[in-house]
């Protein structure tokens, strides 16, 4: 197949939805989806990508296979969480649009066409909003309120609803993404990092009918854990030298100037120092700043080697014009 027939069979739109356990929301989100997407009259493809599922849903995908043809189903080995499902999705999709979202029938694929118009008015990413939210308040909604203003606050990128999963991307920005651990909810963070633009829209919001929900308060931890490593990956992921170097300077030069404190009050005060607290935690201050600023050089060491390996670049061409 020569490069012209190759590119025009390729879809134009590709959906990606992880799936865990839903079996029974399956086969109406298929139908809808399919409907939806054959009215924007362009060529599309479903990936669904199962992520270990326990319950029918692997029988119920392969039975949907004859029903809808565009629909590509990805079977893991076992549970490797939303993020590296959402990785999967990306790295098979072939459209130059791709739309994430989840398979609980939350989110609605009628809302697919307005996310296509806003992208195709400049944009590189745009996230929906879940304004009216149809979730229990004290577990899912309010918990989320709260990590929104915090990721907002400490990254500068200001979107209402980070964890909606209705999304969608240019194909350049989807296939660069790279997701670990619960890192789906920073996605905005991680495009910006490539100096994506982005946008929100209000998107329509479903009370869960079938299934049983796999989030709740307890992931609260994790994403703190996760807003940390964004932090630094905004500001220090190509020169960690930088972080760790200065904390560890400033670590080293408070202890330093501690232990030459006491030695002055030992030398020419003529006063006992052996018991006192503040010289074990000058020494303590000495010592972890050397071991601070020996692994932000080790640090320093695996990036390059990653980037020259890799052969990855530390930044981000939006085109060339000649």
């Amino acid at each position: 197949m020569d490069e012209k027939a190759q590119n025009k069979s390729m879809p134009y739109v590709s959906v990606v939805i992880p799936v865990y356990n839903e079996a029974e929301n399956l086969p109406a989100l298929l139908e809808s989806l399919s409907k939806t997407l054959k009215e924007l009259n362009q060529s599309f493809e479903i990936i669904v990508i199962d992520d270990g599922s326990t319950d029918e849903t692997v029988q119920v995908l392969k039975r949907l296979k004859h029903e809808y043809p565009e629909l590509r189903a990805v079977l893991f080995r076992r549970n490797f969480g939303q993020s590296a499902a959402m990785t999967a999705g990306f790295d098979l999709a072939r459209g130059e649009v791709v739309i994430s979202m989840d398979g609980d029938l939350q989110n609605d694929p009628a809302d697919i066409p307005m996310l296509i118009e806003k992208l195709e008015q400049g944009y590189d990413i745009v996230s929906g909003w879940r304004k009216d939210r149809k979730d229990a308040f004290l577990s899912r909604t309010l918990p989320s309120k709260i990590a929104n203003w915090l990721i907002g606050k400490a990254t500068g990128i200001r979107l209402h609803d980070y964890g909606c999963s209705l999304k969608a991307y240019r194909k350049e920005i989807a296939k660069n993404l790279l997701l670990y651990g619960e890192l789906h909810r920073f996605i905005p963070v991680l495009a910006s990092l490539q100096g994506a633009r982005y946008a929100e829209v209000v998107v329509r919001h479903h009370p869960r009918s079938k299934g049983k929900s796999k989030y709740g308060i307890g992931r609260t931890y994790r994403v703190m854990l996760d807003l940390l490593l964004m932090l630094f990956f905004q500001k220090f992921a190509t020169r960690p030298l930088q972080f760790f170097g200065f904390t560890g300077g400033v670590m080293l030069l408070a202890g330093f100037f501690i232990e030459l404190y006491l030695t002055f009050l030992k030398l020419f005060a003529g006063r006992d120092i052996g018991n006192r607290p503040l010289l074990i935690l000058g020494v303590l201050l000495v010592i972890s700043g050397l071991i601070l600023a020996g692994i932000g050089l080790l640090a320093e060491l695996i990036i390059r080697t990653y980037y020259e390996a890799s052969g990855k670049h530390i930044y981000s061409i939006r085109e060339i014009i000649e």
